[in-house]
């Protein structure tokens, strides 16, 4: 591990912060609310700057108005979204029980040599509009970005109408008999003709990490009950079981590129929600070699990624997971932001490689259908300087646009 101990001079890490300040307000917290303790359980978030921007809330900073007025706006929305349930397919599963979560894999297509179309074949990229006849992954994305704006809203503003209506669609999606899911993907991202699942279907779950760092905001909100709790934790500590022991968890655990990095994500999350720190710290020590070191070559190329028909959506896609896996690490005491290796592989590295291309300063050299959106990696940009800051971040950050006032990062960071 390098130190970045040592600065040029006018560009320390406590000059870059107060940049930050200005360039994006709320994302430093104010030194005195850092250094309170803070029970709030959220994991990718950051609990004291969320502390220290509610206070700034409730005390009417006019820097984050804009910023909560369109959170409100999005969870009046989502007020009237859902219910959401796996159960509303309107295929059912090879088991027979629509509880079981289903998929169909998008890059997949009907094989035009065969008569019925089987077995399908690949086309990397390129997502078949088949997959939209199975609605579990939709309706599951729905599910979570609602309940994620509702539980912002409770947290920041605290209208318990937000959280009743962010705790029924989680009951519905987890817990009521009649619609919850089963704490299994055994038949995500099915290949007709090939099989009925894969451990590649784990990517669609992805996004639960989001919805453990909606419970936490929930936490304290009188329609958010012990029993809610408790039975949240019984379904994640039997998905996180089956993820570990299934052939299909398995499978994507020994994937090496970002199917391996978010099953990993999911993982430290869900232990970290269990109070299984130790799990948690040892997926994320073990993330220094397994997919850092592994991923990330000595000039920051990550050939796995680069490998793909839409090369810099994954690559981005890939770095914005690894970082996920650093933000974890802050609640498991494990540094993942500063590991570096003798060769030079690390996440600063990662993100020196894309830099040049997200400023049109070098023509991408890889293939990348479906457009260019180099906008993907500002965030990641930003967040780099916060959490390993070197001279050259002032610089970037002059370059990328300025953030929208009422940008939900603004008040969350992400």
């Amino acid at each position: 591990m390098k130190s970045l101990a040592v600065h040029p001079v006018g560009f320390t890490p406590a000059l870059i912060t107060l940049l930050l300040v200005y360039i994006l307000p709320g994302f430093a917290a104010p030194i005195a609310a850092q250094t309170q303790a803070n029970k709030l359980r959220v994991f990718l978030l950051d609990s004291s700057q969320l502390q220290a921007n509610r206070v700034k809330v409730q005390e009417g900073d006019t820097n984050l108005v804009s910023a909560v007025n369109r959170l409100k706006e999005d969870a009046r929305k989502a007020l009237k979204a859902g219910p959401f349930s796996v159960v509303d397919k309107a295929i059912t599963p090879p088991s027979g029980d629509k509880h079981d979560y289903m998929s169909q894999a998008p890059y997949f297509w009907p094989n035009p040599a065969t008569s019925n179309g089987l077995p399908y074949i690949r086309k990397d990229g390129e997502r078949n509009p088949e997959i939209n006849k199975i609605s579990d992954h939709k309706r599951q994305n729905e599910m979570i970005e609602a309940v994620e704006t509702m539980a912002l809203v409770y947290y920041f503003v605290g209208d318990e109408a937000y959280a009743v209506k962010a705790t029924s669609l989680l009951r519905t999606w987890y817990l009521e008999p009649a619609t919850r899911m089963n704490p299994n993907l055994q038949f995500g991202q099915g290949i007709p003709g090939v099989n009925t699942g894969r451990g590649i279907g784990l990517i669609e779950t992805a996004g639960l990490p989001r919805v453990v760092d909606a419970i936490g905001l929930l936490h304290g909100s009188k329609a958010w009950t012990a029993a809610d709790q408790r039975g949240l934790e019984k379904w994640y500590a039997e998905f996180l079981d089956w993820m570990q022991t299934s052939r299909h968890g398995k499978d994507e655990a020994a994937a090496k590129n970002n199917h391996g990095t978010y099953y990993d994500v999911q993982v430290a999350s869900f232990a970290l929600f269990l109070g299984k720190k130790d799990l948690a710290k040892e997926v994320l020590e073990a993330a220094r070699q397994k997919r850092i070191a592994a991923q990330i070559e000595p000039d920051g190329r990550q050939p796995l990624e680069l490998a793909r028909t839409k090369s810099w959506g994954y690559s981005v896609m890939n770095l914005r997971g690894l970082m996920n896996l650093a933000r974890l690490g802050e609640s498991a005491g494990v540094d993942l932001w500063h590991f570096e290796t003798s060769d030079g592989r690390s996440l600063r590295k990662a993100l020196d490689y894309l830099v040049p291309f997200a400023f049109e300063e070098a023509n991408w050299p890889h293939q990348q259908i479906g457009g260019w959106s180099p906008e993907g990696l500002y965030p990641l940009i930003r967040i780099a300087a916060v959490k390993m800051p070197e001279s050259k971040d002032a610089e970037r950050l002059e370059k990328i646009p300025a953030v929208d006032p009422a940008a939900r990062s603004r008040l969350t960071g992400m």
